[in-house]
């Protein structure tokens, strides 16, 4: 896209635009910052694993485009793709999942018609992918039978866009009437072609699991529109056969990854509070598969578990788990609640891409996982837990472009905190350093050890001579769901004091220049930011993305505001101070932080007009400002020339500011 990609680049009078400061004096600069942006879009991401029941082959999924294949018991061998297409050009591939037989593979494509994804099945001897469906809509979580007969998945019929609130917008046009476009629980025979949708049109259904005996399923679901109710899903079973429908439990919070045991008898799940579909964190429970109360198995956990999967007995458990800013894997014994850690290490174990989860084969052993960090960028690796081999080796020709990534600890108010903070890329302890902090989304998430992608614009800035913190404050997952749960009714509070204290914990203890630190996040990150410059001076440059000005406001405007009365106690209807007590807006006359703001105009969860109003209030008193809408974004910026703009936008703007 050729044209400028941006609506309005709107500036405060008194503030020169960037290229005017700019221009010809940091053609050096801009030469090194183009090549760390290319670094970062060079990665090729793993976005999905899956481990045949054997144990034997894993799949996987490059970019959400190409499925390959490779057996693990070859000493040497290339991996074969299996595709719907033709082999040679990409399409939009992905959820693969072996069939219980180890001799089929199912997965999406639209190779067919761009755009609409199908159910294909394979055989993964030959690779020749069979056409099932002709359906029209968007198709998701796709999962074999136990018996092997038939196909489940996710079906939102003449879905106009893809299924969470990450995904953009479509924008309201005429009289506004909601229109709910129901995600549906769809079977389809195999063998016959035949489909059945097995929840009623007035469910949601978020994710399922099959029964053992592959005549039920367990699933997260609601009635109603499908982005907001998640925050109050319950957990129900469907007969799969399409005779009937019970809740077995209404939850006081979020659930998430539910999975029935081996024998039948019980079900699990993750519960806790979470701000984000997709972005699990909390305790594991078990029940009974017939309803009643709930046992919490991991009440004393001192991570947040993630993803779950029961072993053969039925009295194991095991699970991933954010823990202390780093991620691990442990079981849990269901007749002591012992855990035993398997695997601990300055690293992120996943499954690929935001959602995706490892793979284990029958065995309860065998896993297979993507596993990156600061220093190794993302690979598929599996073998028996903790034991893992290295399966793929396709990001071994990049470098990173920063330094040493070293875990910082603090306390504050009686709490142990933990954070990253990235080197500059050739760090002298003899010079002085400029500071960026970096607040992650959620705030129910955690900033782990990551390979930096296309979008982890604060990743160029160890290039540019800067240090970079990533604060992992109260409210955050990694130190239990006690921690998680310590913000609710205090946004902006104690978890800003947490990342003052973190920020004065790193200043004392390195070379890094005290009247050079900026801020920015995006989502909660760029609420954070926002409410950062009207608390403190401290911060010298500000980059907010997708941020929120006022909480009142934002309630009316945003299409998620269910997750909002869990954090805040109540409606913005009934309690409207505790709103307004968290909301920069009513700060807003301390600022004087130079502060870029950037956001997607089709943004559902942190509208574009919480950004104009927090721009307007700039601009209106002085402050040196810039606004930068992204046309056809929504609250994931997906076009890579609005990645690039944010990167060199965001550099450029803490470059002149702070350097």
């Amino acid at each position: 896209m050729k044209k400028r990609f941006f609506i309005a680049v709107l500036l405060a009078a008194s503030l020169l635009s960037v290229e005017e400061v700019c221009e010809g004096v940091r053609a050096d600069a801009t030469t090194s910052l183009n090549q760390v942006i290319d670094s970062l879009f060079a990665v090729r991401e793993v976005t999905e694993v899956s481990i045949s029941p054997d144990g034997a082959q894993v799949a996987w999924v490059e970019m959400g485009t190409r499925i390959y294949i490779e057996d693990l018991r070859a000493s040497s061998t290339t991996p074969r793709r299996i595709s719907a297409g033709n082999g040679t050009q990409d399409c939009a591939e992905r959820d693969v999942v072996w069939s219980p037989d180890g001799r089929r593979l199912a997965f999406l494509s639209d190779a067919q018609n761009g755009g609409q994804a199908q159910i294909y099945v394979s055989e993964a001897s030959d690779g020749v992918a069979r056409q099932l469906t002709h359906l029209t809509g968007f198709l998701t979580r796709l999962a074999w039978s136990p018996d092997g007969k038939t196909l489940a998945v996710l079906f939102t019929e003449n879905a106009p866009r893809a299924a969470g609130p990450l995904q953009a917008e479509v924008p309201d046009t005429g009289v506004v009437e909601e229109h709910i476009y129901e995600q549906r629980l769809t079977t389809l025979d195999v063998t016959s072609g035949a489909l059945r949708q097995v929840s009623t049109p007035d469910f949601y259904v978020y994710e399922y699991d099959w029964s053992p005996d592959s005549k039920s399923f367990v699933a997260t679901a609601a009635r109603g529109s499908g982005d907001d109710n998640w925050y109050i899903a319950e957990l129900y079973i469907f007969d799969a056969a399409g005779g009937g429908t019970r809740s077995i439990f209404k939850p006081p919070l979020q659930i998430a990854a539910p999975r029935w045991s081996p024998d039948g008898k019980r079900i699990a799940f993750i519960g806790g509070l979470m701000s984000d579909e997709g972005s699990t964190g909390g305790d594991i429970y078990v029940m009974t598969a017939t309803g009643g109360e709930p046992h919490d198995v991991t009440p004393h956990a001192k991570g947040s578990p993630s993803w779950l999967a029961w072993l053969p007995s039925s009295n194991q458990i095991l699970f991933t788990e954010v823990v202390n800013g780093s991620t691990g894997a442990a079981t849990v014994d269901l007749q002591d609640n012992k855990i035993a850690t398997l695997w601990s290490g300055p690293e992120t174990l996943s499954g690929g891409s935001w959602g995706s989860n490892p793979s284990l084969a029958r065995d309860g052993k065998t896993l297979a996982l993507v596993r990156e960090s600061f220093a190794c960028p993302p690979e598929v690796w599996a073998g028996p837990v903790g034991n893992w081999k290295q399966v793929t080796h396709l990001n071994s020709n990049l470098r990173p472009r920063w330094g040493q990534a070293h875990s910082v600890g603090w306390r504050n108010e009686g709490m142990d905190l933990q954070g990253w903070l990235l080197y500059p890329e050739d760090y002298n302890p003899e010079r002085h350093y400029p500071m960026v902090v970096e607040v992650h989304g959620g705030p129910g998430a955690a900033t782990t050890p990551v390979w930096p992608g296309r979008f982890s614009y604060t990743a160029a800035l160890p290039s540019q001579e800067y240090f970079v913190f990533y604060p992992n404050p109260r409210g955050s997952f990694g130190e239990g769901e006690s921690f998680a749960q310590a913000n609710v009714k205090d946004f902006g509070y104690g978890d800003f004091r947490d990342i003052l204290t973190g920020v004065d914990e790193v200043v004392k203890t390195l070379p890094i220049d005290n009247r050079r630190v900026g801020i920015t996040g995006w989502s909660y990150g760029g609420y954070m930011t926002m409410w950062a410059v009207t608390q403190t001076e401290r911060f010298r440059a500000a980059v907010a993305g997708a941020g929120i000005a006022n909480w009142q406001s934002y309630y009316g405007e945003n299409r998620i505001d269910r997750w909002m009365i869990p954090f805040f106690g109540a409606s913005v209807y009934d309690d409207a101070a505790v709103y307004a007590k968290s909301s920069p807006i009513t700060f807003i006359k301390n600022v004087h932080t130079p502060t870029l703001i950037l956001v997607g105009d089709n943004d559902g969860e942190c509208p574009a007009p919480q950004s104009y109003e927090f721009w307007h209030a700039l601009a209106t008193l002085g402050v040196k400002t810039q606004f930068v809408i992204y046309p056809h974004e929504g609250h994931m910026i997906v076009y890579p020339e609005h990645q690039r703009d944010i990167i060199q936008r965001a550099v450029e703007w803490f470059n002149e500011y702070l350097r």
